[in-house]
């Protein structure tokens, strides 16, 4: 390769790092806007919500649709028994109490 080839590669390759740290700077931007919650269909045909916690939440659509048509019970459950519940950070910190059995 000649200099004057070496030197329009290098400003092509300028060039093209510039676009790509642009591109990055856009999508870091719009991760940040974002709520961090995702939706997905897994391998598996279910819908799985990422950003809730270490581990997505996946569920079929029918188990969707009911826990959904639960929201108000939910809510008010929650409410009823909003001393006993922990935030998530509060969850975090170790428990005084053994947890309760799974039924």
């Amino acid at each position: 390769m000649s200099e004057e080839d070496l030197m329009e590669e290098n400003e092509r390759l300028k060039a093209e790092l510039a676009k790509a740290h642009a591109e990055n700077e856009a999508l870091r931007r719009k991760r940040a806007k974002a709520p961090g919650i995702s939706l997905k269909v897994s391998s598996k045909g279910a819908l799985s919500v990422y950003g809730l916690g270490r581990f997505p939440v996946t569920l079929y659509k029918e188990q969707w649709k009911k826990l959904l048509d639960m929201s108000d019970p939910i809510r008010a459950f929650i409410a009823e028994h909003d001393v006993e519940l922990k935030a998530k950070d509060a969850a975090a910190a170790p428990s005084e109490e053994p947890p309760a059995p799974s039924e």
